[in-house]
């Protein structure tokens, strides 16, 4: 009696009344945008809100399940629940296509998304490896380890293929560096290899920061194609730069300025060395996007229009950008206060300006709805989130609660991000549900599954030390 006491008095209610209030949003946006005048039941199955309110049932009753069991047993079975996610995932392949994509178990509309699931799995063994090995002395074994967690199944993903799930997937990666694990244990051997006289390397920058340099180096790729065909006008100098050079110029002074903070950072005996640092920087910024740029040129035709899409460098509203163009007009149209509930024209599922309004762009009819004061209200609940989840993550005892905390809070944040920014042109159309909010049974249940299990670790939290 004494634990259900504590576990009851430990329970996270803001985490939980936010969740809640996600879901009941969710059901009340999908009723509205998929409204039948003939079928006003909100619990009629044969509508696709009266099929969110079954899969919002089961949701909470799994989520329910998922709580009553011990924490012990997702630390137990960390491996058999991530080997039952992979078989799905390989089973998966193997079923007819939908929609050009072998991603669904099922029949018809009753079927399940393995991917979605695949994340939990891959989180509860991603915490339970890394909290048990030793990251401060670790091996090759061990980097090699954590990232093959992740990699198996973002490979069979990607093979499905299912490009937004694959996208997700690299979460994970921060996680890593939020638990310290470097990639010197690989690189220092290839470096070691090389026949420098006098130098041996025993610890490196780049193995320790190994994941923002890769984002970094995203950066400046996406960079390059921006700039590369632009012209930069400094019209109180007189001076225009066109095409490549706007490149070097764009790095130029990301380099200056970053060598007069790293003189802020570093002694004065050590001002040479952020001289040397910025200089480096520089040239390798400049190989990188000479390397990029000439890769991109070297791309098939469809390719290079689909990445210019997304960046903007080409306009083909009625095309190929229709789904990104129409889903702007929408989330534009709903003003400063919006329409009001049920008023959405744009984005509803009648008019069928918006295709999948009630899946992978439902912020649309929301935002078309309730405006840009919504809107904001509804991005602020996300953020309260996935911060509440990193507070969670910090004030855990065991490491296996923390690394899974901040898993859950990578993969809520980049729903989250990539989704909107999906809907206002910020992200390409990838096909990522917006969490508790957007149509589907795969993805309420996998996000439910995986809150009600953070929940349990965090009330259990004083009770597990390792």
């Amino acid at each position: 009696m004494r634990k259900n006491q504590n576990i009851i008095g430990s329970f996270d209610w803001p985490l939980f009344i936010g969740y809640i209030l996600l879901l009941l949003m969710g059901i009340g946006t999908v009723y509205s945008v998929a409204f039948d005048p003939e079928h006003p039941n909100l619990f009629d199955i044969s509508e696709k809100y009266g099929k969110q309110i079954m899969w919002l049932g089961i949701s909470l009753f799994l989520g329910l399940l998922v709580f009553l069991i011990d924490s012990d047993i997702y630390r137990k079975f960390s491996l058999p629940i991530y080997g039952f996610t992979l078989s799905l995932l390989i089973i998966v392949l193997f079923m007819p296509a939908v929609n050009g994509a072998r991603a669904w178990l099922g029949i018809g509309s009753m079927g399940i998304q393995p991917a979605e699931f695949a994340k939990i799995g891959t989180a509860i063994l991603l915490a339970r490896y890394l909290s048990t090995a030793n990251i401060k002395q670790q091996s090759r074994k061990t980097v090699l380890i954590a990232n093959a967690i992740i990699l198996v199944p973002m490979i069979l993903i990607l093979l499905q293929p299912d490009a937004g799930t694959f996208v997700v997937f690299t979460s994970f990666l921060f996680v890593l560096y939020r638990e310290g694990v470097s990639y010197d244990p690989i690189i220092i051997p290839i470096l070691n290899a090389i026949p420098i006289k006098g130098i041996h390397f025993k610890k490196t920058w780049i193995g320790t920061h190994f994941i923002p340099i890769l984002f970094v180096v995203i950066f400046l790729s996406v960079t390059t194609l921006l700039l590369s065909n632009s012209t930069i006008n400094i019209e109180t100098l007189g001076i225009e730069i066109a095409g490549y050079w706007g490149v070097f110029f764009f790095l130029a002074i990301i380099s200056v300025a970053g060598y007069f903070f790293m003189r802020m950072i570093f002694s004065r005996r050590d001002r040479k060395r952020a001289a040397i640092i910025a200089i480096i920087g520089f040239v390798l910024s400049v190989m990188l996007t000479s390397v990029v740029d000439l890769g991109f040129q070297k791309l098939a035709g469809h390719q290079k229009e689909r990445i210019e899409l997304v960046l903007g460098l080409r306009q083909d509203p009625n095309g190929d950008d229709y789904n990104r163009n129409r889903a702007m007009a929408a989330v534009g149209s709903g003003g400063l206060l919006g329409k009001g509930y049920r008023n959405a024209t744009v984005s509803s599922v009648q008019t069928n300006h918006v295709p999948e309004s009630e899946t992978d762009f439902i912020f649309c009819p929301f935002a078309e709805e309730w405006g840009f004061a919504g809107s904001l209200i509804l991005v602020f609940l996300y953020l309260f989130m996935i911060l509440r989840i990193v507070v969670i993550a910090e004030r855990q005892k065991s490491s296996f609660n923390r690394i899974y905390a901040y898993s859950v809070a990578m993969i809520l944040f980049y729903h989250f991000a990539i989704n909107i920014g999906m809907n206002i042109e910020f992200a390409p159309v990838i096909g990522i549900p917006l969490p508790f909010f957007s149509y589907g049974g795969s993805s309420m249940m996998s996000f439910s599954m995986m809150m009600f299990i953070l929940l349990k670790l965090d009330s259990q939290r004083k009770d597990v030390l390792n």
